[in-house]
């Protein structure tokens, strides 16, 4: 296993960290996803437990264990939802942070420096990519035209995904609150009263139910701002 981790443990990285991420992560990556960069907290004291963050192809995924270690909640945020990276030097590590299109501010501090502008760099490489297709040399001439065409397509979808929301909704909902196991009529109530555990696991649902066709993705993207606000 340490042997597939070498490219991530080369500034210090600690490798029990490395490898617990990265064994959870198997099971989330997307296809022809892949792990450009790991960047893990080391503050003064001993962490035991640091949070880390994960770039991707496709993401920035930011990884928090919890019950003492026994378990992890991931946050991941697509690179089309975020508005701009940034990092900052502290005398003590750095400081990563980014802000979304929603106006959601994540900030992970006691970044080892070297991580945290290598992290950077990934991360304004990436966004780099998605505003201007033409300078990635995997992108061919005559994908780069694709979006020409976009704004009609998107329209049309737009119009279909209103329709069938009003249709679909009452059969979602009962089908979340099987899951879940929850018949609360106040929504905002519920999100109110949950933790962090579990607000992260009725996101796992919501997704369960957009992998199965019973949502669609405009309403899963919804319920999935809805409930980070709180996280």
């Amino acid at each position: 296993m340490i042997d597939n981790l070498k490219k991530f443990l080369n500034e210090e990285q600690d490798p029990k960290a490395i490898e617990k991420i990265t064994s959870k992560l198997n099971d989330l990556l997307m296809k022809n996803e892949e792990i450009g960069y790991i960047a893990v907290q080391k503050k003064p004291a001993i962490t035991v437990f640091p949070d880390s963050i994960v770039v991707t192809n496709k993401r920035i995924i930011i990884c928090q264990p919890k019950n003492m270690g026994l378990s992890m909640n991931f946050t991941d945020f697509t690179w089309d939802e975020i508005e701009g990276t940034f990092m900052k030097e502290n005398i003590l590590g750095s400081e990563f942070s980014f802000s979304t299109k929603t106006q959601i501010q994540v900030s992970i501090d006691y970044i080892p420096k070297i991580q945290a502008r290598k992290i950077s760099t990934y991360a304004k490489e990436q966004l780099d990519l998605l505003r201007n297709p033409k300078a990635n040399p995997m992108v061919s001439e005559e994908e780069t035209k694709i979006p020409e065409f976009i704004p009609e397509e998107i329209e049309e979808v737009e119009t279909e995904e209103v329709i069938n929301y009003a249709e679909i909704m009452p059969t979602v909902s009962n089908y979340a609150e099987t899951i879940e196991g929850n018949t609360s009529t106040s929504t905002e109530k519920l999100l109110n009263e949950l933790t962090q555990d579990e607000l992260f696991a009725k996101l796992q649902n919501y997704k369960k139910l957009l992998d199965n066709g019973l949502i669609l993705q405009g309403e899963y993207d919804a319920y999935k701002k809805e409930i980070l606000s709180y996280m």
